[in-house]
């Protein structure tokens, strides 16, 4: 596999020489390896032939963890194959085989048993790109931000970028690709090679909002800088996708915020040097905002995140500015004095009750390409009279326009008589209709945000449910509350079993799984056929009150399918137990896990610890939702039994308890239709009231047990899952490979 490609320079002082010294200090700049590197020679070991060297990566912007991006980034940079795929050519399995020792001959040889089987399967045909039979999504009205006067507070709000350029819905369906402005006008041609890119990944039917951006000579999105992109006089585009509106047909504006946002962060690829996932952080949203403006940025969007999509202007989207920024309609300009200057000021207004309304004039802001841009459009849209009324004394000596420019402006205030103050043209908004231009007011966050108040009334909230930490019903309730963002991506929407325990964990504690409708209007359910033909309502939640309510009714731990309620026969993650015998120590379960993720790697697969907040770890394997719950429980038990056969005296993959004496269970039963696993963030009904809690591999080595988070870590764990050591957990675009 060519796994990077790039190029190098020595540190400025440095020289390709020090290698001759042992050491050479140097910076990347690779599709995958950026920033700045060491290498060390190592000091020769005794009767050692060959020199061993230590590449070493410097803490600086693009430092991070390595296991993280050996993990994340599994094809080639050339080819896109994974290892299996580049192992399955002639002579690729024996030398991949070699590395891995019995437990990847075990598992090799489990697929060879199965290959005719396989092969029967499939028809031994390669399956068709997805441009074949994918249909383009259609246009709808993008989702709008209200403009408020601050960050809005509180875990229900996540905190995205307010990026500097056009917004963009997205169609895609594999090679098919069709961009639309927010107003719905066809921008294919315009921003071809964003389609372009698009297309090579060979997205599913897919509908993506999204802002389309160009950098600066600084690498910042500048709307200048964009405006020549369109315009072919250089520099390039780069697409910021924040939102997923369908995929695969299916409509996903009735989910949540960060559920659709999981999915979007699923179907892109986790590096592209043209299409990014806009990331967002959840609570910290004063901080975002800060470096935002400390940067010289236009702002930050605020969204709810269990809020729904939905078309036109909300109070579910806020946006708060830097600095004032606003359009205008152009009606006029004035003459200039100045030989080569074509005008002196544009005149501007903006929509009002009854038409257009007079709000002053830009004359700075203008290089002379723009000028002359602009100056070019006015003999064609000249008038006589003025569009709006306009002071005598601003009006005299101005020439009149048909207002049908939009302009963006730059500005420090209005004055009481609505005129700007300090004025500076930023370019030209053809996306825009000037029938659309108002003037935006910023509206108090208390007006258009609703204060964090628990959406379910919660009975006895002082009962102690866990005794050992005197925790209460109300302390789980409120940790609940607080990590909805986090949670309800790996729990919203798929068939629940819930651990009920009414009087606290110490006491009778029962699963339930079926609605009997006691939980009331904000708990789901889905009707699920059962082995014997008969179909039976299974329970799902949707929201932070769908959670609250089950809270209510005594529910301590949530344990989801691998599936969603909408392809509830298509498991979309594939999840590992390993279950430990007494006696065992944790460390024991951080080596199994390991060895796990190593050989999923072998065969293609990115796999993510969580601490169970039990006794063990689960490894968590995302899929795309193709396989069915068959192929997903074979492949599993397989793979389970190929590692108890490798190594039978650490592991085993059968619940004989006689059997699971001194080794480790690798619970693949997880992963059968029915079966059910305590979702990431989930309360655990045991001592001291822990929680299952998402880790990254380099982490992992850090923690003595499973149980290290509890209800009263919510702050942590929401800080936790916007950091750079869980980007992206558990997101990966994956298939099941024919093991």
């Amino acid at each position: 596999m060519l796994w990077d490609e790039g190029t190098w320079a020595p540190i400025e002082g440095k020289s390709e020489r020090d290698i001759d010294e042992g050491h050479l200090h140097f910076t990347l700049d690779g599709e995958r390896m950026k920033g700045e590197w060491l290498l060390v020679r190592i000091k020769d070991r005794p009767g050692e032939k060959r020199e061993n060297w230590l590449l070493r990566k410097i803490d600086d912007a693009e430092a991070g963890g390595s296991e993280d991006l050996v993990a994340r980034e599994l094809t080639s940079v050339k080819t896109g194959r994974t290892m299996a795929e580049i192992a399955a050519d002639k002579g690729g399995r024996s030398s991949l085989k070699g590395k891995r020792g019995k437990a990847f001959d075990a598992i090799m040889a489990k697929a060879d048993e199965h290959s005719e089987t396989m092969a029967r399967r499939s028809g031994g045909a390669r399956k068709p790109a997805r441009s074949a039979s994918a249909k383009l999504a259609s246009f709808r009205p993008p989702q709008l931000a209200t403009l408020v006067d601050h960050v809005p507070t509180g875990s229900q709000w996540i905190h995205e970028i307010k990026f500097d350029g056009y917004r963009a819905l997205v169609a895609a369906a594999g090679d098919k690709v069709k961009i639309f402005t927010r107003s719905g006008l066809d921008w294919t041609d315009k921003f071809a090679p964003v389609a372009e890119a698009v297309a090579a990944l060979d997205l599913p039917s897919a509908l993506i909002d999204g802002e389309i951006v160009s950098p600066d000579s600084h690498g910042n999105p500048s709307f200048s800088a964009l405006q020549k992109a369109i315009k072919g006089e250089g520099g390039g585009f780069e697409l910021f996708a924040f939102d997923l509106l369908s995929l695969d047909g299916r409509d996903l504006t009735g989910l949540g915020t960060v559920e659709r946002k999981a999915r979007l962060a699923g179907l892109l690829p986790a590096s592209h040097p043209m299409i990014h996932y806009a990331d967002h952080v959840v609570g910290a949203g004063e901080k975002l905002f800060d470096a935002m403006c400390g940067a010289g940025q236009e702002g930050i969007i605020s969204k709810r995140a269990d809020a729904r999509y939905r078309g036109g202007r909300t109070s579910n989207w806020l946006k708060v500015k830097c600095t004032r920024r606003q359009e205008f309609v152009i009606i006029g300009w004035s003459r200039s004095e100045s030989a080569g200057r074509p005008f002196r000021a544009l005149l501007l207004a903006q929509q009002g009750e009854d038409g257009l309304v007079y709000a002053g004039k830009v004359g700075t802001g203008f290089d002379r390409d723009t000028m002359e841009m602009l100056a070019g459009k006015f003999a064609a849209r000249a008038r006589k009279t003025p569009p709006a009324d306009v002071p005598r004394a601003e009006a005299r000596g101005a020439s009149w326009l048909r207002p049908d420019l939009v302009a963006e402006i730059g500005f420090a205030e209005f004055t009481h008589e609505g005129i700007l103050r300090q004025a500076s043209f930023i370019g030209l908004r053809s996306d825009k209709k000037a029938a659309d231009v108002r003037p935006e007011k910023p509206m108090p966050v208390e007006e258009v945000a609703a204060p964090e108040e628990a959406p379910v009334s919660i009975s006895n909230p002082d009962r102690v449910i866990f005794p050992e930490s005197k925790a209460t019903k109300g302390d789980l309730a409120r940790y609940y509350q607080a990590v909805g963002p986090i949670i309800l991506p790996w729990l919203a929407h798929r068939p629940v079993s819930l651990v009920r325990c009414p009087q606290g964990r110490a006491k009778q504690c029962f699963f339930q799984k079926h609605d009997s409708g006691s939980f009331g209007d904000h708990v789901h359910h889905v009707p699920i056929m059962e082995k014997d033909g008969k179909t039976e309502d299974y329970l799902y939640v949707d929201d932070v009150a769908g959670i609250l309510a089950c809270v209510q009714m005594g529910t301590i731990e949530f344990h989801g399918w691998g599936s969603r309620v909408e392809q509830v026969e298509k498991p979309d993650r594939m999840v590992f137990d390993l279950d430990p015998d007494v006696g065992l120590d944790f460390a024991d379960v951080r080596k199994a896990a390991k060895e796990i993720r190593g050989l999923l790697s072998d065969i293609g697969l990115t796999s993510f610890p969580m601490l169970s907040g039990g006794k063990g770890v689960h490894v968590v394997v995302p899929l795309r939702p193709e396989a069915e719950w068959p192929a997903v429980k074979d492949f599993s038990h397989r793979f389970a039994e190929a590692m108890a056969q490798a190594e039978p005296d650490r592991f085993v993959a059968t619940m004989a308890k006689a059997k699971r004496v001194g080794r480790i269970f690798i619970d693949y039963l997880r992963n059968q239709r029915g079966a059910t696993a305590v979702v990431p963030y989930g309360a655990r009904a045991r001592e001291n009231a822990p929680v299952a809690a998402p880790v990254s591999w380099d982490e992992l080595d850090g923690f003595d047990k499973a149980s290290a988070f509890t209800i009263m870590d919510a702050d942590a764990l929401l800080e936790r899952a916007s950091s750079k050591a869980l980007k992206g957990w558990g997101v990966a675009d994956q298939r099941l490979p024919d093991l």
